[in-house]
């Protein structure tokens, strides 16, 4: 059960570790806002990334670095998850 979970859990970190790339890698493309592809990832985008732009202002004014640090903060929260699902499924 705990390996199950666990590889949910990376799949997800995956999931949303391709979102955000792609959304990143579609804001420097020539595409409309309202364009279907790029509103579908915003949608799936934007609630993971908000709660960070809300605390780290773009850098020059420009750079929106906020959909790195939630890839960050996923990350380590998906190890520490993991990590307790390791402590409570297999501590002996």
């Amino acid at each position: 059960m705990a390996i199950y979970l666990m590889t949910l859990i990376d799949l997800l970190v995956i999931l949303v570790t391709v979102i955000l790339f792609l959304n990143a890698l579609l804001s420097f493309a020539p595409l409309e806002p309202w364009h279907p592809a790029r509103r579908f990832l915003d949608r799936l985008a934007e609630p993971i990334v908000r709660p960070f732009r809300n605390i780290v202002p773009p850098v020059g004014g420009v750079l929106d670095l906020s959909p790195l640090i939630a890839w960050f903060v996923i990350r380590i929260l998906a190890e520490l998850l993991k990590y307790i699902i390791r402590a409570a499924f297999f501590a002996g």
